[in-house]
């Protein structure tokens, strides 16, 4: 990891986030056609979508990268960073929404809501990865880029064993 840029870093978890999107989308087709809601995927899946995709990705992204986009010493010829943190808050509403379907094993409800955070997420991930990453490359320091660099290998160590649990999820799935 010593050359890794930070923006390289949070690509390398997208793929992770979009290969349980796919997951996502293939059990929400799998339940239109029947009336049993794998509960046991559904849980597991939001539990990655809260645990890694938000707590963790996200968290990296609002509280350090975007932070560092938005000072004054930044020079970028527009900032993107209050949309992309929008677009999390709707994220965190489609999954709020997912859990209450779950919950009251409504169907309809959750998939809805599988499918618009589906959506919303791979075209937020397009627009971050060829994007807001490319200008963050070009407007931060390379001092600012180790440090974040730092600070994301601080988190990596903090989490790596619910990190660990995370990946495993996204290994099974692939099966």
């Amino acid at each position: 990891m010593p050359n890794k840029s930070p923006t390289t870093m949070l690509s390398e978890e997208h793929k992770n986030i979009l290969k349980v999107i796919d997951s996502l989308i293939s059990e929400v087709n799998n339940l239109e056609s029947s009336n049993k809601i794998n509960k046991e995927f559904f849980e597991k899946a939001i539990g990655f979508i809260r645990g890694y995709a938000d707590k963790f990705h996200h968290a990296k992204e609002e509280d350090l990268l975007f932070v560092e986009l938005c000072k004054d010493t930044v020079q970028m010829h527009c900032n993107p960073t209050h949309q992309m943190r929008h677009e999390h808050d709707i994220g965190r509403g489609f999954v709020k929404a997912m859990e209450s379907g779950l919950k009251e094993n409504n169907k309809q409800k959750l998939i809805e809501n599988a499918r618009s955070y589906a959506e919303l997420l791979r075209e937020h991930i397009f627009k971050e990865d060829n994007i807001l990453y490319p200008m963050a490359d070009e407007a931060l320091s390379k001092a600012a880029k180790e440090l974040m660099l730092k600070k994301f290998n601080d988190i990596n160590k903090k989490i790596s064993k619910n990190k660990t649990s995370y990946l495993s999820f996204v290994k099974k799935l692939q099966k």
